[in-house]
This record gives structure tokens, C-alpha cells and sequence, in this order.
């Protein structure tokens, strides 16, 4: 078992005199990485695997509906054992990945945990050699019928599935992989930039990107490819070992695309996300080549530059936000939508939950992790002032609230697919956003308000499905032979021009800024995940806005559902199909919609 924690390749940052920041409060897991309650379970829970495999390896055909109910909650305790221990050494590591010490523990629960873990591999692989009559017979128990979906999703991998033997060494090499996952995390954390005569982190340095200082931006874009650049290689082997090591696996396993593994695990058809992807480019010259002209003009710029992309517009404000102001914003925002959901996010500002500012060493970007369903999710942000950080907020909270919500599935049913994992996060940034437009009383405000929004939408689906033809093209060409830094970099330039459009040049470097996405080295094929999940909220706050009665009843009905349901049963309440093509269009004119806007706002 290892800690994934889902970055959020869009968090933003910036600002100064931002009040009392919260950090986190790990001792809800552990009280520290010396507490004996942490050698406790390590032992439970080697002895436990043991007890499992003993008692269930070569049985599970075997088994009636009381026998098998007694072997998923044996198994639901094991993984919360482990994910607890997980959780607590990997956010040690992520508010630190610098600190040897907490490197090494990570390590060490890692090597321990998948040692431990490796007798019940045959789990899985002894449910998919269950007969389909038998298996069907199983689940019309009423007790073990709520746990189908969770086994259905087992069962779709069966074509997939290897021998015992080879399972088992499969699930002992996990930990090789996740070394060159930290060899990545640690290097970003490490990196230092130059800018303006001041050294910084690359949290702050691609905060300067959305400066509205002009040279300040440009100083900054140019010490990301400076930097990049002199550390291309290893970030160019970090990506072909990992495609490569997926490549292998996904052979063995005769999946036919490098998507097939995470189509199988978002539980969605790939021809969903084909539809998806194909709107969305197809979208390209109504929303970003649309959207970055009027900015140009906005801007009197003959063409724009890579680091205008993120830039506020002319006309704002570049007031820091402080801490207390963007928790109040989102808050208000949340209770306006109904009072239990800002219920829910309380806790998160009052108990530690919330680990908000920028520190030497910290994972950049932001972050909710679930932890495990006994406890509590932890928000992971780097806050320093921008609106966008007060998007940012409002998104992570609604991973936590969403998670919370979920949480009373257990530990089989609380995860929902990385498709419907951002619903919560983006419907949590749609509120806020919607409520900061209503109270907006000058035009100048509203256009800003409206185009930062877009930027935001941009990003979060353009942005990403530009990202996913990326991979898409990577993996694809990693199959044919090793990469040089150069095919990459031009892979990754392939997909920028046509994704952001015409008003743009591309400065020597910006080939490298591939090296940064979290997402492409810890869970391939995540981004359309991001385009996915705005275009459901995009459908979803339609139909709050035309027909609000009853909404939020079946809205947290969906939250608690957690992975318990296909996206098509979560969306059959709202009349929504995500199989549908139009659907997709739907969400996109949403998007269409605000700029046509912008564009009456013009003098």
C-alpha cells in the first residue's frame, strides 16, 4: 500500500501578511513516529495478513454469503490498519521532502507495509477465478450486496490478471517504483530559482507567473527553464523508467492501450473519455484561442507571451487576501448552498485538518487526502494570498467534504474514481466563485471576477486534455525506444500551440515545463480526470440553477455514495448521462457562455 495523494496540478499561490496560517495535527493518526500505538499496529498488522492468507488462501470459491461478509470485513480492517500507517508517515513526508528523516521512515513503511501485504495477493486473484454463477449467487446476500461494486470493479481486471507467482513479485516491485516517485518529489522540492536577485522555491517562482508586474512574470518563466533545463535529465529519466516500467506491466498483461489501466480503475468506458477529449478539442477555438485574443487586447500586447498566460488583467486589484478573509469567502459560500456542508468544513479549519503555509521543503501544489474512514481527511495548500489561492481553497475543501461524506461506505466503498473525485472540489469552487460574482458591484470587478474564472475553467479542462494527449503521445512513443529530453520536449510542445492558439509565442525553454506535472510520475492518465470533473459540475450547476428544489438533498445523496455507484447511476437523479455527446457540449457552453460575455463587456 502506498500513499497517493491527489495533487492538484492548477494550485496557484502568492501575497504576503496573510495572518495566522494552520498546519496539521497528525496525532488523530499517531501521536508521533515514535508512539508505540505505531509499533502496535505494525504488528497487528503483520500478524494479521499472516491470519488472513492462513485462514482464506485457496478457500474463497468455497466460501457462503456469511463465511465471505466475515472475509471483506477482516480485509476492510487490514486496509485501514495500513492506510493509517501511510498516511501518517507520507504526510510527514509531504510537509517535509527534504527531511532525511522522513524520508527514510516513508521508505521504511513502505518496504514494510508491501512485505507485509504480499500474502494477500492472492485475494483478488482467487474472486476472479470464482464462476461467474457462483460469484452472482454470492451478492444476493443483502448484507454483501453493498460491496458488488467495489468486487465488480475487482472482476473487470480479471482478463488482465497474471499467475499467483507473478502477482507476487509485481506487488513486491511496487516499492521500486514509488523510489522514483520521491526521486522526482524530492528533486522539485530541492530545485532553487533565481529572480531578481532572490532565490526561492518553485511554489513562489510559479507564483511569479501571476504577478502583475510584467518583468516580474517574465524573470520568473525564465528561472523555471533555466532550472528545468540543467535538471532535464534526470526528470527525462525519471518519466521513461515509469513509462517504461508501465509499458512492461501493461504488456504482460496484454492491456491493449497505456489508458486501459486507468479507463478499468476510474470505472469509465474509454469511449466516455474519447468523447470527452474530442469535444473538448474540438472546443479549442471557442474557449482558449478565444478567451487568450480578447486578453491580448485587454492587455495591448501585439502577442502574448508564456508568462501573460496566468497574468490578472490590467484592471485588478493586487490585494493580498489574507487567511481569515478567503476562510470567511468560502465558508459564506458553502452555508449559502446549505448550512450542513459548511458544517462539515468547520472542523477542517478548527482541528488542525488544514496545513496552509509555505515551507522550506514542502510538496508544492495542493492536496486532500482521505486518510482512512475511522479518522479524517487532511487538506494540504500553499496559500499565500491570490484569488486563485482562494479557489484553491474552496476546491480542497470540497475533496474534504466530499470525503467525509464518503467516509461512511468503509474502507471498500469510500474512494470514488478519479472521474468523480473532483465533482465535490470543482461544484465547491463553482459556489464560491457564483456567490463573489453576485456580490460584485462595479463592472471592472465582474469582468475580472468572470475572466478569472475562465482562466480557471481553461486550465482545468483545456489545460488538462492538452496534458492527456501529452501522455497519450509519450507513452505512445516510449513504446517504440528510450527518449531523449529533446523528444519529449517537443511531444510536449506539439500539444501547447494547438491547445492555447495563435495569440501566443513560446519562449526558448517552455519545452521543459513538462518536468514539473506531479500527475504525469504519480498516477499517469489522472488529468482528464480534471475536464471530466468540470464538465459534470458545469452539467450539474445548470441544473441547480433551472431546478434548485430538492438539489441539495440528492447532491449530498451523491457525496455519501463514495465509489458505491457507476457515474451513470450518481447522475440518473439530475437526468444526466455522461454516455451522452452531448453532455459534454453542455458543460463546455457553459464556459462558451462567460466569454461571450467578456466579449459584450468590451469598450
Amino acid at each position: 500500500m502506498t500513499l497517493r495523494p491527489l495533487f492538484d496540478a492548477n494550485a496557484a499561490s502568492g501575497g504576503r501578511d496573510l495572518g495566522d496560517l494552520p498546519e496539521w495535527d497528525l496525532t488523530d493518526l499517531y501521536a508521533g513516529p515514535d508512539a508505540p500505538e505505531l509499533k502496535r499496529d505494525l504488528d497487528w498488522l503483520e500478524e494479521a495478513c499472516k491470519r488472513f492468507a492462513d485462514d482464506y488462501e485457496g478457500k474463497i470459491a468455497g466460501l457462503d454469503p456469511a463465511g465471505f461478509l466475515e472475509m471483506v470485513h477482516r480485509h476492510e480492517r487490514i486496509e485501514a490498519v495500513a492506510g493509517r500507517i501511510m498516511s501518517f508517515a507520507g504526510l510527514r513526508y509531504y510537509q517535509d521532502t527534504t527531511d532525511p528523516a522522513r524520508t527514510k521512515m516513508l521508505s521504511d513503511m513502505q518496504e514494510k507495509i508491501t512485505g507485509y501485504t504480499t500474502p494477500l495477493v492472492f485475494f483478488t486473484l482467487e474472486l476472479n477465478r470464482v464462476p461467474d454463477d457462483a460469484y452472482a449467487a454470492l451478492f444476493e446476500d443483502a448484507e454483501l450486496a453493498r460491496y458488488k461494486p467495489a468486487f465488480d470493479r475487482v472482476r473487470a481486471m480479471k482478463p488482465y490478471q497474471l499467475s499467483d507467482e507473478m502477482e507476487r513479485f509485481l506487488h513486491d516491485m511496487g516499492v521500486v517504483g514509488d523510489a522514483w516517485e520521491r526521486l522526482f518529489d524530492e528533486t522539485i522540492s530541492g530545485l532553487e530559482f533565481e529572480v531578481n536577485g532572490e532565490v526561492q522555491g518553485i511554489e513562489a517562482t510559479l507564483n511569479g507567473l501571476t504577478e502583475q508586474d510584467r518583468s516580474t512574470r517574465e524573470a520568473s518563466a525564465r528561472a523555471l527553464a533555466s532550472v528545468f533545463t540543467n535538471n532535464i535529465r534526470t526528470f527525462s529519466r525519471v518519466h521513461n523508467t515509469q513509462a517504461k516500467e508501465k509499458e512492461v506491466m501493461d504488456r504482460w498483461r496484454g492491456m491493449p492501450t497505456p489508458q486501459t489501466g486507468r479507463h478499468l480503475a476510474n470505472d469509465v468506458e474509454p469511449e466516455v473519455v474519447e468523447a470527452l477529449r474530442d469535444a473538448v478539442v474540438g472546443a479549442y477555438p471557442k474557449l482558449s484561442h478565444r478567451y487568450y485574443e480578447l486578453k491580448r487586447r485587454w492587455m495591448g500586447l501585439d502577442r502574448m507571451q508564456i508568462w501573460d498566460r496566468n497574468a490578472p488583467l490590467p484592471m485588478s486589484s493586487d490585494r493580498v487576501i489574507g487567511w481569515d478573509e478567503a476562510r470567511e469567502t468560502v465558508m459564506n459560500a458553502y452555508s449559502a448552498f446549505d448550512p450542513k456542508m459548511a458544517e462539515i468544513a468547520q472542523p477542517f479549519f478548527e482541528k488542525g485538518w488544514i496545513d496552509a503555509a509555505v515551507t522550506p521543503g514542502k510538496a508544492p501544489g495542493a492536496f486532500a487526502h482521505p486518510t482512512v474512514t475511522d479518522v479524517h481527511p487532511y487538506v494540504l495548500l500553499n496559500y499565500l494570498g491570490k484569488p486563485r489561492d482562494v479557489m484553491t481553497l474552496a476546491h480542497e475543501l470540497g475533496h474534504g467534504v466530499h470525503q467525509v461524506l464518503a467516509a461512511g461506505q468503509g474502507e471498500m466503498l469510500a474512494s470514488t474514481p478519479l472521474t468523480l473525485a473532483e465533482t465535490a472540489s470543482v461544484f465547491g469552487e463553482m459556489l464560491t466563485f457564483q456567490r463573489m460574482l453576485a456580490n460584485a458591484t462595479e463592472p471592472a470587478e465582474r469582468k475580472v471576477l468572470l475572466a478569472g474564472k475562465v482562466e480557471d475553467m481553461i486550465n482545468t479542462v483545456v489545460r488538462q486534455i492538452a496534458f492527456y494527449d501529452f501522455e497519450c503521445k509519450l507513452h505512445d512513443a516510449r513504446r517504440g525506444g528510450e527518449l531523449t529530453p529533446d523528444d519529449i520536449n517537443a511531444l510536449w510542445m506539439s500539444v501547447q500551440g494547438e491547445s492555447l492558439g495563435p495569440a501566443f509565442d513560446f519562449m526558448e525553454g517552455y519545452e521543459t515545463f513538462w518536468a514539473y506535472i506531479p500527475h504525469f510520475v504519480h498516477t499517469p492518465f489522472y488529468v482528464y480526470a480534471y475536464a471530466f470533473g468540470d464538465g459534470l459540475v458545469n452539467a450539474l450547476y445548470a441544473e441547480y440553477r433551472d431546478r434548485p428544489e430538492g438539489f441539495q438533498d440528492k447532491y449530498f445523496e451523491m457525496l455519501r455514495a463514495g465509489g458505491s455507484k457507476h457515474h451513470s447511476d450518481l447522475l440518473a437523479p439530475f437526468g444526466l448521462d455522461a454516455r451522452d455527446p452531448a453532455f459534454w457540449d453542455k458543460g463546455l457552453s457553459m464556459i462558451s457562455g462567460m466569454i461571450d460575455e467578456l466579449e459584450a463587456m468590451e469598450d
